[in-house]
């Protein structure tokens, strides 16, 4: 039984310290961002047999054996020497000796530019840090003050391209992700989106946008010598901003931006119709990053907090609560709640998860040791308060853009747990991997709630590679289907095929029948879709599934307690998240019984 954990493991690339998913190193080295990204390799295609058998293993344990049969027919047929397979493979190492990176572009417009859904729950992940405890609302202003300042600190290594080199196995790791989450917002499409990026204009964006009571303000943070505003400067600014939008606005025209994407594209191209409008949402779109000064929402007990903060992070609790104090195509917003609930909400297009954690530690770390300073009473200009000419027409918009975003609101089902029983002391205690622990725990909860394993996704770093984004750990293999089999039994890539698809499409009027092939959709209706993104932080990201009937898994190992979050949707009778979340810490703690009582295996 142990033999086969660790076989499991081992197969999966998971014991190994160099694993994809292992927190990263820093090592501060000051260099210039393009000398360092003309270093870094190429992401190479890899072999077409290799993608092909790494596929067929991939079926095995999530689909029947006639099907099974069937997909290995095709795949034989795909690979006969001179067949479709081998022209595919030309066509896309043709094009990764043209492109910097194959695969970025192609995964940037599929993943998340052509995606229709909105970004809110389906797309945009929420991170929820640690709970303030305000005892006024100036507490409030002061945290977001420093918080700020934390940023703004973060940008100027990032303007000076002094911001640590990080590594992963000895590696240096691609830092291209960090230049594009500042400055920069998604812009809605009727078909398709795009994200813009100001950061290389003429006269980069100097101010970020402040959100209060649904209303958007433009709040310079730099002096006209280039110099940040002080923490004392930035909080007197935000107190000019809370005094001057006491009062809720109406029409919570951010909430425009909750919509299904095509239903936006088309409000908001009759949106900045009008100039008055174009200018505010430019100036939103271009701000550096974006501050949602929150209201109170209704108290929690202690136990469902995080939870609740958790909901609060990926949507905004609603039309009547906050979910119109946001605008959800920008790239960073951060959430201060009166009520000390504090976290943000990024879009997802422009990177990935460790980035952006990266930035919160180096915020945190600012925040514990930033104290506010008096700074000379030097007159700072009031904040603009961005205005909007609300037709008939945009009115309507807003109401059906609050009708969905409450549907949404009630789908969503969360459940934020801290596992307090041990942490990633414990499987490297074994000479195991923390998120390979985790992950063979999740098999095993699933399959005991359900009686199957599923296909499972675990977001991998390719960031080794020049302009790496993301590529798929299957966790779910031959090997831990016996391993979640046997442990309750009294007796005893991807990303490859994705791209030799959009390759098909580009060069052949139809697809190859491997990607009709019934398991072809099997294999990409991720039940399961997960991600290990550690912090120094004690917070802990979420997000929404992946398909109707799936969980979104995401969690934080810290030393000694694990932070994790399962989202489900409340529509599917099938799936339920607070018993998948009590379903994973009985697995962690029964995988934990089985190594304390069984000789260790050498892996």
């Amino acid at each position: 039984m142990l033999g086969i954990l660790a076989r499991t493991m081992v197969k999966a690339g998971m014991v190994k310290p160099s694993s994809l998913v292992k927190p990263v190193s820093v090592t501060r080295v000051t260099g210039r961002y393009l000398a360092h990204q003309e270093g870094l390799p190429k992401l190479p295609v890899p072999s077409l047999k290799q993608t092909c058998d790494r596929y067929l293993d991939a079926l095995d344990p999530i689909v029947e054996p006639e099907e099974l049969n069937n997909s290995r027919q095709l795949l034989e047929e795909f690979q006969k020497p001179g067949g479709v397979g081998e022209r595919l493979q030309k066509g896309l190492e043709r094009r990764a000796e043209k492109m910097e990176n194959w695969l970025s572009d192609w995964w940037l417009q599929t993943a998340y530019l052509d995606y229709r859904m909105p970004v809110v729950v389906h797309s945009s992940p929420g991170v929820v840090l640690p709970r303030m405890e305000f005892s006024d609302r100036q507490g409030q202003m002061r945290y977001a003050a420093k918080l700020i300042a934390g940023v703004l600190d973060f940008k100027s290594m990032i303007d000076h391209e002094t911001l640590p080199v990080e590594y992963l196995g000895g590696k240096p790791l691609c830092m291209n992700q960090y230049y594009q989450v500042l400055s920069s917002c998604r812009i809605p499409g009727t078909k398709r989106d795009t994200v813009v990026n100001y950061t290389s204009d003429k006269r980069p964006p100097t101010h970020i946008t402040v959100v209060h009571n649904f209303q958007f303000f433009v709040l310079d943070v730099y002096n006209s010598d280039g110099t940040p505003l002080t923490v004392d400067q930035i909080y007197i600014q935000l107190e000019k901003i809370w005094n001057s939008s006491l009062q809720t606005n109406k029409e919570p025209i951010g909430i425009l931006t909750s919509n299904h994407r095509n239903s936006w594209g088309k409000a908001y191209n009759n949106l900045i119709k009008d100039k008055t409008n174009k200018e505010s949402v430019r100036a939103i779109q271009k701000s550096i990053f974006t501050v949602c000064l929150d209201a109170p929402m209704p108290r929690a007990s202690d136990d469902m907090y995080r939870t609740r903060a958790g909901v609060q992070m990926l949507h905004g609790g609603g039309s009547r609560w906050n979910s119109g104090n946001r605008w959800f195509d920008k790239t960073l917003q951060f959430i201060v709640g009166e009520d000390g609930t504090c976290g943000l909400i990024y879009e997802h297009a422009p990177a990935e998860g460790p980035p952006i954690v990266s930035l919160i530690d180096h915020v945190v770390q600012y925040m514990n040791k930033s104290e506010m300073v008096r700074t000379p009473m030097v007159p700072l200009l009031m904040p603009r308060k961005l205005r909007f000419n609300i037709t008939p027409e945009i009115k309507k918009d807003i109401e059906a853009a609050k009708q969905n975003m409450n549907i949404m609101v009630h789908d969503l089902e969360l459940k934020v747990n801290v596992f307090r029983h041990f942490g990633k002391d414990f499987p490297k205690s074994q000479k195991m991997s923390p998120d390979a622990f985790i992950q063979m725990a999740l098999q095993l909860a699933y399959y005991r709630m359900y009686k199957r394993c599923c296909p499972t996704y675990e977001s991998a770093s390719l960031r080794m590679f020049r302009l790496g984004r993301t590529d798929t750990i299957r966790s779910t293999s031959t090997d831990s289907a016996r391993f979640v089999k046997a442990m309750d039994d009294p007796a005893k890539n991807v990303q490859h095929l994705l791209g030799l698809k959009l390759q098909a499409i580009e060069d052949l009027a139809a697809l190859p029948e491997i990607f009709m092939d019934t398991s072809y959709a099997v294999a990409l209706h991720y039940n399961l879709s997960t991600s290990q993104v550690p912090a120094k932080t004690d917070c802990v990201m979420c997000f929404g599934p992946v398909v109707p009937d799936g969980y979104g898994v995401c969690y934080n190992p810290m030393e000694k307690h694990i932070n994790f979050a399962v989202s489900a949707f409340n529509s599917c009778q099938e799936t339920n998240a607070p018993q998948l979340a009590q379903g994973l810490e009985e697995a962690l703690l029964d995988i934990r019984g089985l190594l304390e009582t069984t000789p260790r295996a050498r892996l």
